[in-house]
């Protein structure tokens, strides 16, 4: 028995099986190589039985498996591998050889390594079963391929490589979804700052419209708003009357703050003026302030203009003189020269020169904001009061209490309702105003009739004051038509601000043919007694009124002549 088991191991370097290709998994194919002589291997059933044995298999025999074990070659019934290498191989050397259970030696002969069969990445499949043709015995034979199990993988087993391809998939669609959701909301904050950006633009340009800052724009169209808007401003006016007190007559202007739209407007009212009397007959401004005083011409001017009138301030010239100096003189740009009332020969120099930017002391600007040069309607004059008043408002301090100081130093309000202290914090907003350049002066535009026109009431009227204009019923006053033949073109100036004071209704008829003595005609015995009241208001003698033909739109006419010596108005 150890006879043949030596032999069996001598004969264990021939390699009974021979390469012939690779399969479609690159796994080495072999063919099993006839021998003469089978042995008995009395251990092959057992590890055929052990490692893969196939009782079916008798016939066709398997090549080594991938384990590297095989089933070996037939011997009797049932092959006769022989995993130890006992049983003797065809064409191996002669007994005694060494023991080689790894066909060690075999390779050793070649001056070959065995070959390490390719890992596969999936489990191992079945490899079909060949039948080679008988083994040349001349032929050296290849010697034996040994396979171990560490050799292999299995599928069952984690693949790293497969995980690491499926976290960077995840992690580059993450990724890639994370880009569009940033841009999807980079996208969204663009269009809500355009929307933003939109909405300040036209609320900004709005803004400037409403306040009547944007260029391009006229003052009433851009300052004071649509009429709804201007009736729901805040304004707060007060009425100013400057008392000529030497040269006589009166000057009127408001001044107001609009709170709203932070401007200020200081409207100069013509003495022309229409308004109703405390007694509901029709007169003048000027008649209304020498007459009714500041009550009764405040509340006249609210009815007319529909305005809330909260105070009156009285300002004689002399007051006015000392205003100016208080505040250190003022600058305003002049439109005639004014000469001195106290020269004593004409040719001496002016008072007031004519230019822009003329500093004006106390008695300079009384003497400005009161001269009415030869042949010059009242509005001139009132004219030059408003510019003096826009150079004060521009020199008095914006502190109310510095600007209450100043008023209280001048020791003149003679209208109760209006205290130091409310005409002082008044006067320093609006010159915080004036200072910005936010405050203008309007002209009141009147009739001759002394009635208000369509342009008073659109824009002064409406936008300045937020009113509604509402002129008196001229048609229940005596309308007169002058004609002037006197030779003095200032004579009919004159002459309709005299009649407008007296509550008549003026018209003018013209410039007729010099002649010596006025006559006052009335054409209706109902006119008489108007007729009479209209010579004695112009200072015309009794025996002017006369009856005859006259114009149809009149009650009465009158023709002045070279005896008509107007009086100051």
């Amino acid at each position: 028995m150890n006879d043949r088991y030596d032999a069996g191991a001598a004969d264990h370097g021939a390699d009974p099986y021979e390469l012939v290709g690779y399969d479609e998994y690159g796994r080495p194919v072999y063919r099993q190589v006839q021998t003469q002589q089978q042995t008995y291997d009395p251990y092959a059933q057992q590890y055929q039985q052990g490692y893969g044995y196939d009782p079916y298999a008798q016939t066709a025999q398997q090549p080594p498996s991938a384990y590297g074990y095989g089933t070996g070659e037939p011997a009797s019934d049932y092959g006769s591998y022989d995993p130890y290498g006992t049983a003797p191989q065809q064409g191996g050397p002669a007994q005694g050889a060494p023991h080689d259970p790894y066909g060690q030696a075999a390779a050793g002969a070649t001056g070959r390594q065995p070959r390490v069969a390719e890992q596969p990445t999936q489990q191992t499949a079945h490899i079909p079963q060949q039948a080679g043709p008988v083994h040349d015995r001349d032929t050296p034979a290849e010697p034996q391929r040994e396979y171990h199990t560490e050799q292999f993988a299995f599928v069952e087993e984690p693949d790293a490589n497969s995980e690491d391809v499926i976290d960077w998939l995840k992690f580059t669609e993450n990724r890639t979804e994370r880009r569009e959701e940033a841009r999807r909301r980079a996208r969204s904050r663009i269009v809500a700052l355009t929307v933003v950006l939109a909405l300040v633009a036209a609320g900004g340009v709005g803004w400037l419209w409403y306040a009547g800052k944007l260029p391009g724009l006229s003052s009433e169209d851009s300052k004071e708003g649509t009429a709804t808007a201007a009736g729901a401003q805040k304004r707060d006016v007060i009425v100013v009357h400057l008392h000529d007190t030497k040269g006589g007559g009166t000057s009127t202007a408001l001044l107001v703050d609009n709170t709203t739209t932070e401007r200020g407007t200081t409207v100069l009212l013509p003495n022309s003026l229409a308004l109703t009397s405390d007694d509901g007959t029709t007169t003048t401004l000027a008649k209304s302030v020498e007459d009714d005083g500041s009550d009764g011409t405040r509340d006249a001017l609210d009815t007319v203009l529909g305005t809330d009138i909260e105070g009156t301030w009285r300002l004689d010239t002399p007051y006015l003189q000392n205003l100016v100096d208080l505040v250190g003189n003022i600058d305003v740009d002049t439109d005639a020269e004014v000469p001195d009332p106290a020269a004593k020969k004409k040719g001496e120099a002016p008072l007031v020169n004519k230019g822009r930017d003329q500093t004006l002391s106390g008695k300079m600007a009384v003497a400005y904001a009161t001269y009415r040069a030869p042949g010059e309607a009242q509005n001139a004059q009132l004219e030059r009061f408003g510019q003096v008043m826009q150079g004060v408002l521009r020199k008095m301090s914006s502190d109310p209490q510095a600007a209450t100081t100043t008023i209280q130093t001048l020791a003149q309000i003679l209208d109760p309702s209006l205290t130091d202290k409310d005409l002082g914090t008044f006067l320093a907003g609006l010159s915080d105003l004036a200072k910005g350049g936010d405050v203008k002066t309007d002209l009141l535009p009147v009739r001759n009739d002394g009635t208000l026109s369509a342009q008073a009431s659109a824009g002064v009227v409406k936008n300045v004051l937020g009113g509604t204009a509402k002129s008196p019923d001229r048609d229940a006053a005596v309308s007169v038509s002058v004609q002037n033949a006197t030779g003095v073109k200032d004579n009919t100036e004159k002459a309709r601000v005299v009649l407008l004071n007296g509550g008549f209704t003026f018209l003018e008829s013209g410039t007729g043919t010099a002649r010596a003595t006025s006559e006052v005609v009335y054409a209706d015995a109902a006119d008489k007694a108007n007729a009479a009241e209209v010579a004695k208001t112009l200072g015309l003698p009794a025996g002017s009124v006369t009856k005859g033909k006259i114009s149809a739109s009149a009650d009465v006419f009158v023709v002045l002549g070279q005896d008509y010596k107007p009086s100051a108005g």
